[in-house]
């Protein structure tokens, strides 16, 4: 008998009855390392992923990629409606053998692991959120899974299928982890890009002939005060030079140099006035000459009306949970910007309650993962 309106607390009861074998899947996945330029690893864990959403209904298909990990996704049959898409990635920031030195181990209130937080929880959460709705017999949309592997540098490869398969669905909610301790769901995020400006001058003996010679790393140093400027806080425009190279030898003006730069966007129409301000860069100096390449990677998250009513949704399900929900921006992307650019309703930020993503303290709250299962389950079943 199918339960068209299961009771939140049915859900919440399922999943804190599985705590622990959300915990023991968790362990599994953090230990089946996936660093994001280490397909065989990438795809060992998507090998294993397939056999777990394959015990209950999902069928897993995968979409080859030569040099980054296979794509998986699966597909869950749904009552009526438009499908709903589960979105989140298999790779993670942290080499192979991180293991060694950050364990997976629960301490307290918080399980730690390399790529738990980010986003290890987050897919252990979209298999038990599946499973509790099997075990109620609830009524739900279809459900498309889509766990691509090269998220963490930029989607090069998985953008294209995360934007085609999101056309399909009404709705896509993507199991990143939430906005840090207060676990925020996220309903806006800055667009991201970066920009490489390299300088060619001409090198010359420092001692010998130093007029002769035009430095590009002086001429650097000038154009990175000038791409600083472009920084507009109140616009949520930031520009940040982070890597500088240049120069072979102390005793030789250098005839080469490059910067390369991130920009972040809160608004999609700022992208072009950045881009004409990188195009528009001349060199100080007229012997060296300047070559700008780059542009925006992700489009921004914008808060649209359709991700305030997924919002909403969540919060009134979360309030019949006991969680009192917010919302957030972050400067953060994920693939989540690009179906939020396609104008499709999309609600980020509901994977793991935690802190530390990329760094050696990320770390989940143990007794949230329940809950923000259930919470999923029950968006899922409402839309």
């Amino acid at each position: 008998m199918s339960s068209p309106n299961s009771d939140p607390s049915s859900m919440l009861d399922f999943c804190r009855q599985h705590q622990a074998g959300m915990l023991d899947l968790l362990r599994r996945l953090v230990e089946l390392e996936s660093p994001s330029d280490n397909k065989p690893a990438v795809d060992a864990l998507g090998r294993f992923l397939e056999s777990e959403l394959v015990r209950f209904g999902g069928k897993v298909s995968f979409v080859p990629q030569e040099k980054s990990g296979n794509h998986l996704k699966a597909v869950f049959a749904g009552n009526s409606g438009r499908p709903i898409l589960l979105l989140g990635h298999l790779d993670t920031v942290w080499p192979l053998d991180t293991l060694g030195s950050m364990p997976f181990r629960v301490e307290g209130a918080r399980a730690f692991g390399p790529g738990i937080y980010d986003m290890k929880a987050g897919i252990v959460m979209i298999i038990f959120a599946l499973r509790a709705l099997a075990a109620a017999r609830a009524e739900h949309p279809p459900v498309l899974v889509l766990l691509d592997s090269d998220e963490e540098i930029g989607s090069p490869t998985g953008r294209p299928l995360v934007e085609a398969t999101a056309k399909e669905c009404q709705a896509v909610l993507v199991l990143e982890p939430s906005q840090g301790p207060t676990g925020h769901l996220k309903t806006a995020r800055k667009g991201v890009g970066d920009y490489t400006v390299r300088v060619r001058g001409r090198a010359s003996h420092a001692g010998v002939d130093f007029e002769k010679g035009r430095s590009a790393i002086v001429e650097l140093a000038r154009q990175i005060l000038e791409v600083t400027r472009f920084t507009d806080i109140s616009r949520g425009i930031t520009v940040n030079p982070g890597v500088i190279q240049g120069g072979t030898r102390s005793n030789v003006v250098p005839a080469e140099a490059w910067v390369e730069v991130d920009i972040r966007i809160a608004r999609a129409a700022d992208a072009q006035e950045l881009e004409h301000k990188f195009q528009r860069l001349k060199p100080f100096d007229p012997g060296c000459s300047i070559e700008v390449v780059g542009g925006l990677n992700r489009p921004p998250m914008e808060r649209t009306e359709g991700t305030a009513r997924l919002f909403h949704l969540a919060k009134e399900l979360g309030g019949r949970l006991g969680m009192m929900l917010d919302e957030a921006s972050t400067g953060g992307g994920s693939d989540g910007n690009f179906t939020s650019a396609l104008d499709i309703p999309t609600l980020d930020g509901l994977g793991a309650v935690g802190e530390g993503a990329h760094a050696v303290d990320e770390s989940i709250v143990v007794e949230e993962l329940p809950r923000r299962t259930a919470l999923l389950a029950c968006l899922i079943q409402s839309l």
